[in-house]
């Protein structure tokens, strides 16, 4: 079943959900109407926690098991809500080769959270990549829409207390 690696609580509104089955009741006998729903599901939260996955299982008539197994298999789904700013971090092989771990490691040190989870505050999120095609630029990282490359573990702490601001 789900495994949320954040303690940050669901925070679903009573018009986010009215949308999601909206968007169920228009869906759910079409071809390909389970992911279709989790696609605008999580356009609509951000994410797919577990409340969420329980309303379109119990909707379909479907397990939870079934949607979990849906939305764990592709990496287009996120079971975690995303930080302010989200910060992602390059492991393609040019990335890694020049150091990347060693940045995704200060990284989760400095702001006390892992790859893959957000920080208690909902201000930043951390996630390990695959390559983002700026190789030239390596080691690289993203936070939002700024890239950030030719970087050492060093630099970490300064570009991050930018956006702490």
């Amino acid at each position: 079943m789900p495994n949320q690696k954040t303690k940050i609580p669901f925070k679903g509104t009573p018009e986010q959900e009215k949308k999601l089955r909206e968007v169920i009741e228009k869906h759910k006998d079409g071809k390909g109407s389970t992911m279709i729903i989790l696609q605008e599901a999580q356009g609509i939260y951000g994410y797919l926690p577990e409340e969420v996955q329980l309303i379109i299982a119990e909707s379909m008539d479907m397990s939870l098991s079934e949607v979990y197994g849906v939305v764990s298999f592709y990496s287009q789904f996120s079971l975690n809500p995303k930080g302010e700013h989200v910060v992602a971090v390059c492991m393609g092989t040019a990335c890694y080769v020049k150091g990347a771990g060693d940045i995704l490691e200060r990284i989760e040190k400095k702001l006390n959270c892992k790859a893959g989870e957000v920080t208690p505050d909902g201000k930043f999120s951390v996630d390990a990549v695959r390559c983002i095609g700026a190789c030239g630029l390596a080691p690289v990282i993203t936070i939002g829409d700024n890239v950030h490359g030719r970087l050492e573990a060093d630099q970490v702490d300064g570009i991050l207390e930018q956006y702490m601001k």
